[in-house]
């Protein structure tokens, strides 16, 4: 008896590295054809902002110097040479790239400062304003997606969605400013300072994303309550509580849960309308200003780290989804 289990222990330990081998393999084969499409999606996303932003009229060297400069030709001529504007387009293409491989973002004509650090002073208060408003859309969207049970409350609750999503956001922002600042006096009207100042933006930003999950939720979760599991798990005296806990709610959570890319991808082009009707500073004025200024490093490197967002996000939804279904770990 004793020989057997130590046989049996020799062959645990000698099958133990094929197994690690099999479940790298795995891995490697599952998430490289994801990376290598994470690539394209950067490498595109990078390309495309260089194509626009170059056929775009107007000389890069007037913005930077301003149109009062009093600036001779030959000086301005010598300022091109420096940043590379006199060669081909082919040539300041491949250049570019070269410079993002090596992590190069350039220098922004307007303010004269690595992108870099431009990016790296304005994303905090882009960060707070982004996570406050995920907080607040999730919070309303559990909410009203759990209160709407019945017949009524789920046509008040599809009409308040529907509202949500369908007001524009500068006019849901007036409209809290309007009640909740120049009428009760509860939170600044503009301002980046403290978390009364972040309380109004994030909601505005927050509103129309808390409609399309709750929407989603609300539909998963009913769709979810017919399934055959949840009658068996009934059967086994499960309460509703529990149900929700440990089963309906996990599985309904998925559809919310693939439209993260879709809400980073708002909360980021919604962040441009609120940092500037809020006055709040942010990557979304940094781009506004860098747009109208046509400030092309700066802009190509906002569209870039939106790319890598985009990308980082829907990496973690595909590596969360089969913990939420356990059916997708076998489709994989």
């Amino acid at each position: 008896m004793a020989a057997a289990v130590r046989r049996l222990d020799k062959q645990a330990t000698l099958t133990q590295p094929v197994v690690l081998r099999g479940r790298v393999g795995a891995a490697f084969a599952l998430y490289l054809p994801r990376l290598v499409g994470a690539f394209i999606v950067v490498w595109g996303a990078s390309s495309l902002a260089f194509l626009v932003l170059h056929i775009v009229p107007g000389d890069p060297v007037d913005i930077m110097l301003g149109v009062q400069s009093q600036v001779s030709e030959g000086v301005r001529q010598n300022i091109r040479e420096e940043l590379g504007l006199t060669q081909p387009v082919l040539l300041q293409y491949v250049g570019y790239l070269g410079k993002l491989v090596t992590g190069e973002f350039g220098m922004s004509y307007r303010l004269q400062k690595p992108v870099i650090d431009v990016i790296g002073e304005q994303i905090m208060p882009t960060l707070q304003l982004a996570g406050l408003s995920i907080v607040f859309a999730v919070v309303l969207a559990l909410g009203i997606s759990l209160a709407a049970r019945g017949r009524v409350a789920r046509a008040v609750a599809s009409l308040v969605e529907l509202i949500a999503i369908s007001s524009p956001t500068f006019w849901t922002g007036l409209l809290l400013l309007t009640v909740f600042s120049f009428q009760l006096h509860w939170f600044p009207i503009s301002g980046g300072q403290g978390l009364n100042a972040l309380v109004l933006p994030a909601l505005t930003l927050a509103l129309p994303i808390a409609g399309i999950l709750s929407q989603v939720l609300r539909h998963g979760l009913e769709g979810t309550e017919t399934q055959p599991f949840v009658d068996s798990s009934r059967a086994r005296g499960l309460s509703f509580s529990q149900l929700l806990a440990r089963h309906t709610l996990r599985h309904a959570a998925l559809p919310a849960v693939t439209l993260a890319a879709y809400i980073v991808g708002s909360l980021l082009g919604g962040a441009v309308i609120i940092e500037q009707l809020f006055g709040r500073p942010g990557i979304g004025r940094v781009t506004l200003e860098a747009i109208n200024n046509r400030d092309i490093p700066i802009v190509m490197a906002i569209v870039i780290f939106a790319a890598l967002v985009f990308v980082v996000v829907n990496l973690i939804v595909d590596a969360v989804a089969p913990l939420l279904d356990p059916r997708l770990r076998g489709a994989r």
